[in-house]
């Protein structure tokens, strides 16, 4: 009789054609998830126009979704760890794109808010699902760069969302960029037949053929026999997760610190998503130039994505997390001042690899932070707090925009969260993580063999 440790064995396997689909398969619905979520501050000028609202409204009408990703991060992730990820992956892919595209259609803001917010649901609810996925499915050594491989798609939607822009808005309007999102919904059949579901919850539910053939093809080496029993990082409780599993065994103190993290990076990532295109219009550029800039902006996320990803899996996450933070204080706060075309560009990119990108390795880091039995959990508190700061940012920089204030003290107030979140992270207690305790139990191996 084989006793197998079903997490332990997908850390140790090497990287093959099921790690790759898995892959894939996240990253698409991640660029989904970006292009939704950009989409909005592509569209904010030319439906401020249209639709006559100041500065301020337009603020309300963006957070509108960001509020619905509160909800949809703390409900759809918890609920995944429940019902099972396929399904809320599926559930959230479908609330995105329908409401989405039935936000074009809107000719109020008030219509236009409330479409947002359904579709925030969605958006915030695949995201701790996602990284879920592609952290319990990534070999250890290279978990970090896949997940923040994976999570660069959302960067790579923010792009395909300004090009489209570019491209739609003066010809076609603001709600064209809008009815494109509805497209990917005829992914989820293709979805719900291609993911495999959460070991943990395979478990639960006794579920072991299926577990089988996953473990199979995880590790082409594990031979399925009819008496295998199976664990997940044999520490963790079979029943449902709950939020107080965050707090315990000494995860209290570095829960909250991540969930400050959250806040603040998230602030900065949807001021700058929200009001980059409207201030660098307000600094004299046209709206072709500033639609650049969010290009360069997502360009910067994923080089700062994938990089942020391969330097945590070579040296210690937490303090690569330290580095880009402080990296995003200065850089945001330079781009308020006059700077040559050619330097801006730089700041601009930097900006992007220090915000999105580290909201993604932190997205990574609250992935390895958390046992997998309660790992969408985890991440969905982290992310559905952290939209708290998503869903104020908007609103905030908003009012600034509407004082006329110099261009500098606009960029000086998104910088200040990131030396909050430098703290915040540097306070993690990282030895009480799922990672650092499973690297004490490496010696035992992913099979562990018990007479019958």
């Amino acid at each position: 009789m084989q006793q197998i440790d079903v997490q332990q064995l997908s850390d140790g396997a090497r990287f093959n054609r099921f790690h790759a689909g898995v892959l894939a398969w996240c990253a698409v619905i991640i660029i989904c998830d970006g292009y939704d979520l950009a989409v909005a501050g592509i569209a904010l000028p030319s439906i401020m126009k249209a639709m006559g609202v100041t500065a301020q409204n337009a603020g309300f009408m963006v957070s509108s979704a960001l509020f619905g990703m509160m909800f949809g991060a703390i409900f759809l992730g918890s609920v995944a760890d429940r019902i099972g990820r396929r399904y809320a992956i599926a559930i959230c892919l479908a609330l995105f794109s329908v409401f989405t595209a039935a936000a074009g259609l809107a000719h109020d803001p008030y219509l236009f808010s409330a479409m947002r917010f359904l579709a925030g649901l969605g958006i915030g609810g695949v995201m701790p699902n996602v990284v879920a996925q592609m952290t319990e499915y990534s070999p250890r050594r290279i978990r970090a760069t896949m997940v923040t491989l994976m999570f660069s798609g959302y960067a790579v939607g923010g792009m395909l969302a300004a090009l489209l822009g570019k491209g739609l808005i003066e010809s076609y309007g603001w709600s064209s960029v809008f009815l494109a999102a509805g497209v990917p919904v005829v992914l989820i059949p293709f979805i719900l037949r291609s993911l495999p579901e959460s070991m943990p919850f395979l478990i639960r539910r006794q579920r072991f053929d299926e577990l089988k053939r996953i473990l199979a093809r995880i590790e082409p080496q594990y031979l399925p026999g009819a008496r295998d029993q199976f664990v997940s990082a044999g520490r963790e409780r079979a029943g449902a997760a709950s939020i107080g599993q965050l707090f315990q065994e000494g995860r209290g103190f570095s829960t909250a610190m991540f969930w400050v993290a959250f806040f603040m990076c998230l602030f900065m990532v949807y001021a700058l998503s929200s009001w980059l295109t409207k201030l660098m219009a307000s600094a004299g550029y046209s709206l072709g130039s500033a639609l650049t800039f969010v290009l360069v902006l997502n360009f910067g996320a994923v080089i700062g994505a994938i990089g942020g990803g391969w330097l945590a899996d070579r040296f210690h996450i937490k303090y690569v997390l330290v580095g880009m933070y402080a990296l995003a204080a200065v850089s945001i706060t330079l781009l308020g001042f006059k700077v040559p075309t050619a330097a801006l560009f730089v700041l601009v990119g930097l900006a992007g690899a220090s915000t999105i990108g580290t909201q993604i390795v932190t997205y990574a880091y609250a992935g390895q932070f958390y046992p997998a039995a309660v790992r969408a959990t985890g991440i969905g508190w982290a992310s559905g707090v952290g939209r708290g700061g998503a869903i104020i940012a908007p609103i905030a920089i908003g009012t600034l925009v509407g004082l006329a204030l110099p261009l500098e003290q606009n960029f000086m107030a998104i910088s200040v969260p990131a030396v909050i979140a430098t703290i915040a992270v540097a306070l993690i207690r990282h030895g009480r993580s799922a990672s650092a305790v499973q690297e004490g139990g490496d010696a035992a191996g992913g099979l562990r063999t018990a007479a019958a």
